[in-house]
C-alpha cells in the first residue's frame, strides 16, 4: 500500500481536462458508441433550432478523413462578447455547463441539450474543431485544437444574409479506440430525427463513398410506425394523436399487429430515450388502464376475472412516443440522455393516452373487440408458458440425469457466474471435442442437434416446446421474456460455436433471433459472443514451426508466401481434435471472439422482421438490394453490400 497519499495527491482538473481524463462520464464510452455520440450531440443542437421553428435544414457530411461537419440554417450562435469578457462562441466550446438552454430569453423553451456540455465535450475530445457562424450579417470563424486550445483570433467578416451554424470536428484518435464512422448508424439516427419533426429536411453526404440521402417525412411519426410495420399483418390502420398536458406536448403513433412482440420507441425533445423513463411508464399504465376499463364495459372481461396484464395487451404493438418537455421540467438521467426522470411526464402521458384511446375504442368497435380478444388469447398462452417454466424449474423432483438435460450439458465445476462460460456447440461431434478440450473449471458445453426454431415466427408456447430452446433456457437459468432476470444467469459469457459454413451461419442467426426476442438483456450487457474457429491448418514442409492456422483466405495466402506446406481445410468443427479446438477457438489466451452489440434496437428490430419474419416479399427485396451473386467455380457466392 502506498504511503504517499497526501494533500499533494489531490488534483483539480480545470476546464475541459476532466472530459479528456474521464470521457466515459460524458459520452458513455470511447468505442464506436462514444464516437458516434459526438455526432448526436452536435445534431441535437441543430435539432433544437428546428424544434423552436428557427431552422428547417440540417446538413451532415462525413469527410474522407472521417471528420464530421454538421450545418443548420438556424439563428446562428451569438457572436458578441459574453458577460465573462470572452467571445460567446469560445465560451460555448471551451466551458462546461455553458449554453442557452438553462432559461432566460434564448428561445429554447424545449430542447434536447440539457446540461450545456455537448459542444464543449465534442471540442474536448476532438483533434481539431472548426466553427463557422452566420449571424448579424457577419461570418464568424474559429478553430480549436487538442481540446480547448484556441488557434489564432476569431475571423469576423461582414456581408452575409445567411444565418446558421456549422461545426466541423475530427475525433482525437488518441482517445477513441476507433475513429471510423458508420454511414448506416448515422443514417438511422438522422432518419429518426426527420420522422420526429414534420417540417425538417436532413441531408446526409458521405464523401468517402460518394453516397448521399435526404430525409423528410410529411406524416412525421405516423410514417415512422408505417415504416416499422412494413410487411406485417395488422388489425387496423395506424392511430395518431397529439395533445398537451401539464405543459408537456405528447405525440403518439401506434398500431397493433398480429405478431408476438412489441416495439416501443420513445423520444424526449427529439432525443431517443433508449432506456425508457417516466414517459414510457405513463404510456404503459394508461394503455393498460383504458383497455381493461373498456373490456369490462363490453363484458369481455368478467367481474371475477383479474385485469389483463400490460404485456398481454402490448403483444404485437408498435408505438412511437414523442414528447416535448419545457426546459424547467426536463430531467435526464446522465449526460447521454438515455432515460427520462421527469415525474410530471408520467401523469401527462397517461392522461393523454386514456383520453385519446377511450375515444378511439368507442368509435372503432370492431378494432376494440379484436384488441381485447387478442389480449385475452395472449394471456392464455402466457399462462400456459409460465406453467411450463414452473414445471421446468422443479429440479428437486427430477432425477440427476434429467437435471443435466439428458446428459447433453457438461457443466463447469465453478458455480461463479462471473467466471463461467457456456458454449452452444453445433453438433454432437464438435460437442465431444469441445468437452474433451475445454477447461472444465469454468467452461460448460451444450451440444445442439440441428437447427433451432425460428423465434420470430413462432409463439412463445411453440418456442418453449422446442427441445433445443427449452434446453438453452433451462441451462442459462434466468427465465425468458418478461420474466427474464439477468442476475440469475449462470454464465457471464454465452458463446455460440458453429461450423464456418452456411448452415453454421444459419444456426447463429436462429440463436441470435431467439436471444434478441426473449433474452435481450444478454445482448444489451454484452454477454453473447460468436466463436471464430479457423478455416485452415498449414502443415509446413520444413522449419522450426510445424504448423499454423488461418482464419481466412488472406491469412492463408500470407502463411504460404513465407513457408511451403500442405493445407488442411476444416469443413466443420467436428474435424478438429480436442487440442486443436482448445488452441484455436476456446483458450481465452489465444482465441478470438466477436461480441454481439446492437447500437440501434429499432433498426435491428426491422432487420430481424424482414429477414426472419413470415413475409417473403420484403426479404426478397432486401436480398436483391444488398446481396450480389457472382459465379465462382460453378457455385453462386453472395457478397453482402452492407
Amino acid at each position: 500500500m502506498s504511503d504517499r497519499y497526501s494533500e499533494q495527491s489531490i488534483q483539480i482538473l480545470e476546464g475541459l481536462e476532466a472530459v479528456k481524463k474521464r470521457p466515459g462520464m460524458y459520452i458513455g464510452s470511447t468505442d464506436t458508441r462514444g464516437l458516434h455520440h459526438l455526432v448526436w450531440e452536435i445534431v441535437d443542437n441543430a435539432m433544437d433550432e428546428v424544434l423552436i421553428g428557427a431552422a428547417d435544414q440540417i446538413h451532415v457530411t462525413i469527410h474522407e478523413d472521417n471528420s464530421i461537419q454538421v450545418t443548420d440554417n438556424g439563428r446562428g450562435i451569438p457572436i458578441g462578447m459574453h458577460g465573462s469578457g470572452i467571445p460567446t462562441p469560445q465560451v460555448i466550446f471551451t466551458k462546461l455547463h455553458a449554453g442557452g438552454k438553462f432559461g432566460g430569453d434564448s428561445g429554447y423553451k424545449m430542447a434536447g441539450g440539457l446540461h450545456g456540455v455537448g459542444a464543449s465535450v465534442v471540442n474536448a475530445l476532438s483533434k481539431w474543431l472548426d466553427v463557422t457562424i452566420h449571424n448579424q450579417g457577419k461570418v464568424y470563424t474559429q478553430r480549436f485544437e487538442d481540446g480547448s486550445n484556441i488557434i489564432g483570433d476569431a475571423v469576423i467578416t461582414p456581408g452575409t444574409k445567411k444565418t446558421g451554424t456549422s461545426v466541423w470536428f475530427k475525433p482525437d484518435p488518441s482517445i477513441f479506440s476507433t475513429t471510423l464512422y458508420s454511414y448506416d448508424l448515422i443514417k438511422e439516427h438522422l432518419k429518426q430525427s426527420a420522422y420526429l419533426i414534420k417540417n425538417v429536411q436532413i441531408h446526409l453526404l458521405d464523401k468517402r463513398s460518394h453516397v448521399e440521402e435526404t430525409f423528410h417525412y410529411e406524416e412525421g411519426i405516423l410514417a415512422f410506425v408505417k415504416s416499422l410495420n412494413e410487411g406485417k399483418d395488422s388489425y387496423h390502420h395506424p392511430i395518431y394523436f397529439e395533445s398537451v398536458a401539464e405543459l408537456i406536448e405528447v405525440e403518439v403513433a401506434m398500431q397493433f399487429t398480429k405478431g408476438y412482440f412489441d416495439t416501443l420507441l420513445s423520444f424526449v425533445n427529439n432525443v431517443r430515450t433508449k432506456d425508457g423513463g417516466t414517459h414510457e411508464t405513463g404510456f404503459k399504465v394508461g394503455l393498460t388502464k383504458i383497455v381493461n376499463e373498456h373490456a369490462r364495459r363490453l363484458g369481455l372481461l368478467k367481474e371475477k376475472e383479474v385485469n389483463l396484464d400490460g404485456v398481454d395487451i402490448r403483444e404485437g404493438l408498435t408505438v412511437v412516443l414523442s414528447i416535448r418537455i419545457p426546459e424547467a421540467l426536463l430531467q435526464f438521467e446522465g449526460q447521454t440522455k438515455g432515460k427520462l426522470g421527469t415525474p410530471e411526464a408520467r401523469s401527462a402521458v397517461e392522461n393523454v393516452i386514456v383520453d385519446k384511446l377511450r375515444y378511439v375504442l368507442e368509435e372503432q368497435a370492431d378494432f376494440a373487440h379484436e384488441l381485447i380478444n387478442k389480449s385475452l388469447d395472449a394471456r392464455r398462452v402466457r399462462d400456459a408458458a409460465r406453467k411450463a417454466r414452473q414445471d421446468a424449474r422443479m429440479e428437486k423432483k427430477r432425477s440427476k440425469s434429467e437435471v443435466l438435460l439428458s446428459g447433453k450439458l457438461s457443466p463447469a465445476t465453478s458455480k461463479d457466474p462471473k467466471r463461467s462460460e457456456l458454449f452452444l456447440v453445433e453438433g454432437d461431434s464438435a460437442g465431444g471435442s469441445a468437452k474433451q478440450g475445454r477447461d472444465r473449471n469454468f467452461q460448460a458445453i451444450l451440444p445442439l442437434r440441428g437447427k433451432v426454431i425460428n423465434a420470430e415466427r413462432a409463439s412463445i408456447d411453440d418456442v418453449i416446446k422446442n427441445e433445443e430452446i427449452s434446453t438453452i433456457i433451462h441451462t442459462i437459468g434466468a427465465g425468458l421474456g418478461v420474466d427474464f432476470d439477468i442476475l440469475k444467469s449462470r454464465y457471464h459469457k454465452i458463446i455460440i460455436m458453429t461450423d464456418a459454413d452456411t448452415d453454421g451461419a444459419h444456426i447463429q442467426v436462429l440463436l441470435l433471433t431467439f436471444f434478441f426476442r426473449y433474452m435481450p438483456d444478454l445482448i444489451k450487457q454484452g454477454r453473447i459472443y460468436l466463436a471464430q474457429p479457423p478455416l485452415y491448418k498449414v502443415n509446413y514442409a520444413s522449419g522450426k514451426k510445424e504448423s499454423s492456422y488461418a482464419w481466412n483466405d488472406d491469412q492463408l495466402t500470407k502463411l504460404l508466401a513465407k513457408n511451403k506446406g500442405t493445407i488442411q481445410r476444416f469443413k466443420g468443427l467436428g474435424e478438429m481434435n480436442a487440442d486443436q479446438l482448445w488452441d484455436t477457438t476456446m483458450n481465452p489466451r489465444t482465441r478470438t471472439l466477436i461480441k454481439l452489440q446492437i447500437e440501434d434496437f429499432s433498426d435491428a428490430e426491422g432487420r430481424i422482421r424482414v429477414l426472419m419474419g413470415d413475409s417473403v416479399e420484403p426479404r426478397r427485396e432486401w436480398i436483391e438490394a444488398n446481396i450480389a451473386f457472382v459465379e465462382e467455380d460453378d457455385f453462386l457466392i453472395g457478397e453482402n453490400h452492407e
